[in-house]
């Protein structure tokens, strides 16, 4: 069995499955962040939100972020702390409910701005802004790439409409380091600094990959504090990956191996159902004991049992033959592939389960037929 840990012989698969000791020792390096630099953090739930495990993660954090009104209330009724409100464009249904769950509310634009400020009585209100600058390649993870609907420019931006806010809100980076902050932050202050003795707070968004091992933590924590010393401000961050990074896996079968030139192994579980981001990126997600192709014995291409013919989630090679029924467990799948899975082709939606510190294994969620046939009608 291709496993590492000797439990997931015996469960169900597919399944997620959440390492809780891992997810502590992520939580424990957060803690230690917030109180070295004296800022705020936050749980982004639009990248991690099996609640089952919110009271361990409350214990460590300040709140949650989220992207709208069920997120919102998922971190209201499950998430002792803050609950933070983002979106591009906020409906108005949504608004009468969400003013009743938020402590801050962060606008897009400034129309949004004036259209529901008068309704956020005793709560906290922010301004996204885009100080356009880019650190990364990709441009569907860049929000300020040329053309970005996401943020407020500097030319937008004057006294009038700082007077509207308590915070300005910044998101521009996607699984980088401390040294992609510090550029984005000098592009911030020479847009925005001259605003920010007005206001209470500055939110630095998500994408730090704090719980990465080659993540400089040190920088991170002069660079709060610096900027706290400065504009006597409160700073927020928001990271959705560090906090459930490497912490879980996604266990799966192997159903049967067909060979047409490639040998290619079929599985229950589904890159365009249980992980949309390998094709959506791409990327190749890692895998316990395998290697490259090439780099070891046996080469396999790793595919589904869907009808989809690009549903491949890569070439993958083993020490040992693999043979049906072998169990394969992909890594660091606790992040964006729950709540990005889906239903298509009438593939079943994978348990999700805990590994507990003990050793045991969990099932906090399972799903069936009604879960599929009640997406739609």
């Amino acid at each position: 069995m291709i496993v590492n840990y000797p439990v997931f012989n015996t469960i169900k698969t597919p399944a997620y499955v959440i390492d809780k000791a891992k997810l502590i020792g992520n939580l424990e390096i957060l803690k230690q962040v917030k109180e070295a630099a004296g800022c705020k953090i936050l749980l982004a739930q639009k990248a991690f939100s099996a609640f089952a495990v919110y009271p361990v993660i409350e214990k460590y954090l300040d709140g949650t972020t989220a992207s709208g009104l069920y997120e919102a209330k998922l971190g209201k009724e499950e998430f002792k702390g803050q609950v933070h409100v983002f979106a591009p464009a906020f409906k108005e249904d949504d608004m009468k409910e969400i003013v009743k769950i938020a402590d801050h509310i962060v606008f897009n634009s400034v129309s949004q701005l004036k259209k529901y400020k008068d309704e956020c009585k005793d709560i906290s209100i922010g301004l996204r802004v885009n100080p356009e600058c880019s650190t990364q390649d990709a441009a569907i993870y860049d929000p300020c790439a040329y053309g970005s609907r996401l943020g407020v420019t500097e030319a937008l931006i004057n006294d009038e409409i700082i007077d509207m806010v308590d915070g300005l809100h910044f998101h521009t980076l996607c699984e980088q380091g401390s040294d992609a902050l510090e550029i984005t932050l000098k592009a911030f202050e020479e847009k925005f600094g001259k605003y920010l003795h007005k206001l209470k707070w500055v939110n630095f968004g998500g994408g730090h990959h704090i719980t990465r091992d080659d993540y400089d933590r040190d920088l991170l924590i002069r660079l709060i504090k610096q900027f706290r010393s400065k504009y006597d401000l409160e700073v927020y961050l928001e990271p959705g990956e560090a906090i459930a990074l490497n912490a879980g896996y996604l266990v799966t079968s192997v159903m049967d191996i067909v060979k047409n030139g490639v040998k290619t192994l079929i599985l229950d579980a589904s890159a365009a159902c249980h992980m949309p981001d390998v094709l959506e990126m791409p990327y190749r997600p890692p895998l316990f004991a395998s290697g490259k192709e090439g780099e070891k014995k046996y080469d396999y291409r790793l595919s589904s049992c869907t009808c989809l013919a690009g549903d491949i989630i890569g070439d993958y090679s083993f020490d040992e033959e693999i043979k049906i029924g072998d169990r394969l467990v992909f890594e660091d799948m606790a992040i964006y592939s729950m709540v990005k899975n889906n239903t298509f082709n009438g593939m079943p939606l994978p348990d999700i389960d805990i590994l507990n510190e003990d050793g045991r294994v969990e099932v906090i969620k399972s799903f069936g037929y009604k879960d599929f046939k009640e997406r739609l009608s």
